[in-house]
């Protein structure tokens, strides 16, 4: 998933900067339907929730970022992460730099996803694909980096981004010139999200599954190469 960002005039990310969009691989959960076969789709962040079964926070139903809660319960049964877990209209899904240039149509990545789908090497491969020096170019030193504007008394809104691990979401609500709720789903927490309610794991625990401990090893060196091809950020799965 991405949610799009970098928008420029010119330059090396064209004139649309990475396009918004869901991308659905071979192999999805949902049998004899599009998640069969590789896909685009729209993103339709309307759909996105996030389920509390296996994380050490209290909640009942999965709510979507913008009427959610996060309220800690350390000794919660069952639960074995400080990581709630978002979906997609009940999917988990993978975000970052892979992702991002997947659904941008980058011919390179896109050519590598179709042999091997997402691995290590692949979302390595994809982090080096950056434009920094055109941006690093385009900065002004001493011109305003944001819009003073005021603030309503009453309000509701959403910011989107693609930081550099992946797809950022901030929801946040204002009360009598107050914030009254503020959630955050940030990159890591969509690629280390717990199981949810169905059993479903998120997109690390997928990728860890059958990695293999090597005679010698007090611990599988391959399942650390698969965590940090994530481009994790732990602290970011204690909001």
């Amino acid at each position: 998933m991405s949610v799009g960002s970098f928008l420029l005039d010119d330059g090396p990310l064209c004139q649309t900067g990475f396009r918004r969009g869901l991308w659905c691989g071979a192999g999805g959960h949902d049998e004899g339907s599009d998640h069969d076969r590789d896909v685009d789709r729209e993103l339709d962040l309307a759909q996105v929730t996030e389920d509390l079964s296996a994380s050490w926070m209290r909640g009942g139903e999965p709510l979507h970022p913008s009427c959610g809660v996060t309220l800690p319960d350390a000794d919660k049964p069952g639960a074995y992460s400080w990581c709630k877990a978002p979906g997609l209209a009940g999917q988990p899904v993978e975000v970052g730099a892979i992702a991002r240039q997947q659904i941008d149509g980058h011919p390179l990545i896109r050519d590598l996803v179709s042999q091997a789908s997402t691995n290590v090497q692949n979302r390595v491969f994809a982090r080096l694909l950056i434009a920094m020096e055109a941006w690093v170019r385009a900065l002004r030193p001493g011109e305003p980096f944001c819009e003073p504007t005021q603030l309503p008394d009453e309000g509701e809104s959403v910011g989107l981004t693609e930081a550099a691990r992946g797809s950022l979401g901030h929801w946040l609500q204002v009360r009598h010139g107050r914030i009254l709720n503020y959630q955050i789903i940030a990159p890591t927490t969509w690629n280390f999200s717990p199981r949810d309610a169905q059993g479903i794991p998120g997109p690390l625990e997928q990728a860890l599954v059958g990695a293999p401990i090597r005679p010698g090893e007090q611990t599988a060196i391959a399942a650390q190469h698969i965590l940090r091809s994530f481009d994790p950020c732990t602290v970011c799965t204690v909001h």
